[in-house]
């Protein structure tokens, strides 16, 4: 129907919703945490792995980079995972109730299998499958690879809450820092990709998603422009100006030396006597 002037009428407005139901509101003490969410970090060959294995157990791996049996580790791992829906299957499935802590070895592996499954199953705007993240078009690829990453880190809460610690490995990249207070700097930081723009950054994400991000570094003194060193390593939870970091209970570094507990123990001492 149209008014005189031939213009529809406005469409009617709609009722406001109505306000809920008022309740009392009650109050509780949080519940101390009985799983915690952990990244690592560094460059290969430092003791990542390792360093996984000594966790709380029984551990598993998802032994995804093939360390395990290079490294002569005894540890469990999860059978045939080649691919991102076998990854999140295995999650997904039963049989976990006995595992204290699950290892992902690594999350930059893990991550090139979301490419990979994103390439094949989200089509482009004109509906059409593509062989790489830069066939969407400008910065769309990253967001649809971030949504498909963002499941697995569902799958991994879900791990969490039922009271098993989740690990990250991770590998290692150096990133330009935006330095409001002054000029900006490089550091290290894991290696998930993270555009410039700072939208669709699965680093970040996991960052926040995580208790804690252990940056595992050698000890490297720079005189004259040239890096000294013995190979001795250092477990970094808390930012540096060199490395990206956070630990919700420690904040001082720890010698680490390969197949040491020391990190586990204090991480999990400092949680329980808190």
């Amino acid at each position: 129907m149209s008014t005189a002037t031939g213009r529809k009428p406005p469409p009617p407005r709609r009722a406001a919703p109505r306000a809920p139901a008022r309740r009392e509101v009650t109050f509780e003490k949080a519940p101390p945490a009985e799983s915690q969410r952990i990244g690592v970090y560094g460059p290969g060959g430092i003791g990542k792995t390792s360093l996984a294995a000594a966790a709380p157990g029984p551990v598993v791996f998802f032994d995804m980079d093939d360390s395990l049996g290079v490294l002569g580790l005894d540890a469990q791992r999860v059978p045939g995972v080649e691919s991102w829906n076998d990854l999140r299957r295995a999650l997904q499935g039963g049989g976990w109730d006995k595992i204290r802590t699950i290892v992902i070895d690594s999350a930059t592996r893990a991550e090139e299998l979301a490419v990979a499954w994103t390439c094949r199953n989200v089509p482009n705007d004109k509906g059409q499958t593509v062989q790489r993240v830069e066939d969407y078009g400008y910065g769309k690829g990253y967001v649809h690879v971030y949504d498909t990453v963002m499941t697995l880190v569902g799958d991994l809460d879900q791990h969490v809450r039922a009271g098993r610690n989740v690990i990250l490995v991770m590998h290692d990249c150096t990133a330009n820092v935006p330095n409001p207070a002054g000029e900006d700097y490089i550091r290290y930081e894991p290696r998930l990709q993270s555009p410039s723009s700072g939208k669709a950054s699965i680093r970040l994400r996991v960052r926040e998603w995580l208790d804690h991000l252990l940056f595992v570094g050698y000890d490297v003194a720079v005189q004259k422009g040239k890096g000294q060193g013995r190979g001795t390593r250092t477990i970094y939870p808390v930012e540096t100006p060199a490395c990206m970091a956070k630990s919700r209970l420690i904040d001082e570094p720890i010698p680490f030396e390969r197949g040491s507990a020391d990190v586990w123990d204090a991480l999990f001492q400092t949680k329980e006597e808190k």
